[in-house]
């Protein structure tokens, strides 16, 4: 898959291309003439006015003459074919020469004569420099209302509860990060939701990081944003695509929490109820009651579960998943979900005779056997949950050391 997508990519490179360059600018651009020349120009006095050494390279899958433009103007040119905006990043990485990277947009709707900030903050140590226009300033026109008051703050909102990080414009599109980090964190995404995963993985893989404020220009008389140019519902299928980002890297945030208030309650429920009613506040808590505990009790518990699972397997450096791996120890775990199994058949043991004595025709059993047939439910579906799930963890790390032992080999030959 790799050789093919490179035997559809070609570089092309200007006349007075620069050899060492320790800053790359990558831009993916489509169909941008009337913004081009201008775009290459401020990129080069901001080069200039930072004193930076640096290439501007444009992934381009134009129909125009985008490529030809750039190129006679002084940038890289690399030919892609259009397979979305995050897809481009991932095809420049091989491309790229410098060790600071620099993203954005050709339209000329971010300033890039003011890169002396990033720079600053690549010098200063930070790997990921993330533009920010809430800090800089928004030019009247430049966003629509509905972005600028709801659609971009409401996400970053979200964003900042799930990962508990603190950024004020996760969909700035200028944006800084250097190659050794981009390497690292492995874009999967190939469209506009890249924007999101870049952001939530520089938090996942604990990037050091710092936001800068940047001037965002609305777009020049006669041009239409892609947005506008794939029409109404183009900025909503953004929305919803950077959303399913979220969600699915902070999948934890939606089962742990939520676990541990279900399975407390649930637990507390059962406990509370396996020998008898009680009555609080007016409210009689019988055993129909008992029943909703148990499913709620077990509905925590998946949950919580489940979220230290997906936590194994987005847990990019290890040291959770070590830490994971300590709590649910092979041996102690299968004590305990064999305990807990045990324990529930003991305590089903007189509904179960009771039944029996019945001919299997009608339950003869007490309102205590009830109950404690109830809390025996809840007792060995836990024991089987921990025991699963421990065996789901203990896989996924195999797997992981698997892969970093290929990938070791790998860099040794």
């Amino acid at each position: 898959m790799v050789s093919q997508r490179a035997s559809q990519t070609s570089l092309s490179c200007p006349a007075d291309d620069v050899a060492e360059p320790v800053l790359s600018i990558v831009i993916p651009a489509m169909n941008e003439s009337s913004t081009i020349v201008r775009f290459v120009k401020w990129c080069k006095e901001g080069l200039a006015r930072a004193g930076v050494v640096g290439e501007i390279l444009i992934v381009d899958s134009s129909i125009d003459n985008t490529a030809e433009l750039a190129l006679a103007h002084g940038a890289r040119v690399l030919k892609v074919p259009k397979r979305g905006l995050g897809q481009a990043y991932k095809d420049a990485i091989p491309h790229i020469r410098g060790a600071w990277v620099i993203m954005g947009d050709a339209d000329c709707t971010y300033d890039f004569r003011e890169l002396q900030q990033f720079i600053n903050g690549f010098k200063d140590g930070y790997e990921f420099v993330m533009g920010s226009r809430w800090k800089g300033s928004i030019e009247h026109g430049a966003m629509p209302a509905h972005h600028q008051y709801f659609g971009t703050p409401v996400t970053t909102w979200i964003l900042n509860r799930l990962f508990k990080s603190d950024f004020s414009d996760i969909h700035c599109g200028m944006r800084g990060i250097t190659l050794s980090a981009l390497k690292r964190i492995r874009l999967s995404s190939s469209s506009w939701e890249y924007a999101s995963e870049m952001v939530l993985k520089s938090v996942h893989y604990g990037l050091r990081t710092l936001e800068v404020p940047v001037h965002f220009y609305k777009d020049q008389e006669g041009r239409l944003s892609h947005h506008k140019r794939s029409g109404w519902f183009s900025p909503f299928a953004a929305a919803w695509i950077n959303l399913r980002a979220m969600f699915i890297y902070g999948a934890d945030f939606f089962l742990i929490k939520p676990g541990y208030v279900l399975g407390s309650i649930g637990t507390t429920g059962v406990l509370m109820l396996s020998f008898g009613s009680v009555t609080i506040g007016g409210i009689t808590f019988s055993l129909y009651w008992m029943l909703l505990f148990c499913f709620v009790g077990l509905l925590g518990t998946q949950l919580v579960l489940l979220g230290w699972l997906s936590r194994s397997i987005y847990d990019v450096k290890g040291a959770l998943r070590k830490k994971i791996c300590d709590v649910l120890d092979y041996n102690r775990t299968t004590l305990l979900s064999v305990l807990l199994v045990l324990l529930g058949f003991s305590l089903g043991t007189p509904f179960t005779i009771s039944y029996l004595s019945g001919d299997l025709s009608g339950l003869t059993a007490s309102d205590t056997e009830s109950r404690l047939a109830v809390t025996s439910l809840y007792c060995v579906s836990s024991g089987f949950l921990l025991f699963a799930v421990m065996l789901l963890v203990n896989a996924i790390v195999a797997r992981f050391n698997e892969i970093e032992t290929d990938r070791f080999e790998h860099d040794a030959r």
